[in-house]
């Protein structure tokens, strides 16, 4: 049976819809960097997300090929993540989504090196004939942090980030946005197959100690 990372870590996946506080360990991600609005049919996120599936799914499905990864073991792809800011914004506003500054991401097995990384974009460029020069191989250490699971359309989610924050407050941590630590989501739900109001999205906001 594939490893599915959702049911083997529940705990990063699948959180309540209270919040809570977590210590994420590091991981490694295939990631593409842009700005503007996701919603931009002319935009360049959309696009982000094709070439990260073709490059994911090249590496699940390389053990139907000649090449060998060391380590390899068959997986689920995992669901496509989020890194989001706003130049000289703290958090996000929701009201100017033509400033985000994203990094759209797939967390990727724990086999998979950079040399692997390498081959598995020059395979998917070669066979798929796309082109994948922007797809990176993305060491990130999130540490300690408050997520939550918030249900329902993208654009209430500033209502259980209002939630996380006061959260926050009450136990003595405050948001700790950096170049190395952003507003965080995880998108378990397909947008284009599941209603709005039971899409399911972990928030996840980086924190420390007052």
């Amino acid at each position: 049976m594939a490893y599915d990372y959702k049911k083997e870590y529940k705990e990063f996946y699948l959180p309540p819809k209270t919040p809570q506080l977590i210590q994420i360990p590091p991981m490694n991600y295939l990631a593409v960097r842009g700005q503007g609005d996701p919603n931009d049919e002319k935009g360049t996120y959309k696009a982000s997300i094709g070439l990260l599936y073709a490059v994911a799914y090249t590496i699940k499905m390389s053990k139907m090929g000649s090449h060998r990864m060391e380590g390899y073991f068959d997986f689920v792809v995992p669901p496509l993540e989020g890194f989001w800011w706003q130049e000289g914004t703290h958090g996000i506003d929701y009201s100017h989504k033509e400033l985000f500054q994203w990094i759209s991401a797939i967390r990727l097995p724990e086999f998979v090196s950079p040399e692997e990384f390498q081959w598995a974009t020059q395979e998917a460029a070669r066979k798929k004939g796309l082109d994948v020069s922007n797809v990176e191989f993305l060491p990130w250490e999130e540490g300690l942090c408050v997520q939550c699971m918030h249900i329902g359309p993208y654009d209430l989610e500033p209502e259980t980030l209002q939630r996380m924050e006061a959260f926050l407050q009450q136990q003595g941590y405050q948001a700790d946005y950096s170049p190395t630590r952003r507003h965080h989501e995880i998108y378990l739900s397909d947008p284009r197959k599941a209603k709005p109001e039971n899409c399911r999205t972990v928030l996840r906001i980086p924190v420390k100690q007052k």
